[in-house]
């Protein structure tokens, strides 16, 4: 890789409901897909200044970071995602972006793949974050 050489970055917030289920927010654009919060980093931002930013941004509340889970390499998109588990506030109130049309609460197990690794290694943290590479 070149030094001018560039490629994706972004922070992905894990956030569970008393039931163990996780937050899943449904993108407005492009494949329509269901996803955890978060999104790609602006030139100058840290990994945490980005997830609080595109979770304020996406479901109108600031989150408490607890701790980075993972980073994940994802080939289709040439992306590197980190993965945070976080929490909501007490009595917060999810308002979505344009970018977002619905969000649900999912059982780990209904997850895609991708997504059912990142949560369960978030999940699971024993103070190892964790990587893997999708391809």
């Amino acid at each position: 890789m070149a030094f001018d050489d560039r490629f994706r970055l972004s922070s992905h917030a894990v956030i569970c409901n008393v039931a163990g289920e996780v937050l899943l927010l449904k993108a407005s654009y492009g494949s329509l897909a269901w996803g955890l919060p978060g999104g790609a980093l602006e030139p100058g931002e840290t990994i945490h200044q980005a997830l609080l930013r595109e979770c304020r941004e996406e479901l109108g509340v600031t989150l408490e970071i607890c701790y980075l889970s993972g980073v994940y390499y994802h080939a289709q998109y040439d992306s590197q995602a980190f993965v945070f588990r976080c929490a909501l506030p007490d009595g917060a109130d999810i308002r979505l972006s344009a970018e977002h049309t619905a969000w649900a609460w999912v059982a780990p197990a209904q997850l895609s793949p991708v997504q059912r690794q990142r949560v369960q290694d978030c999940l699971g943290f024993d103070g190892y974050v964790h990587s893997a590479r999708f391809d």
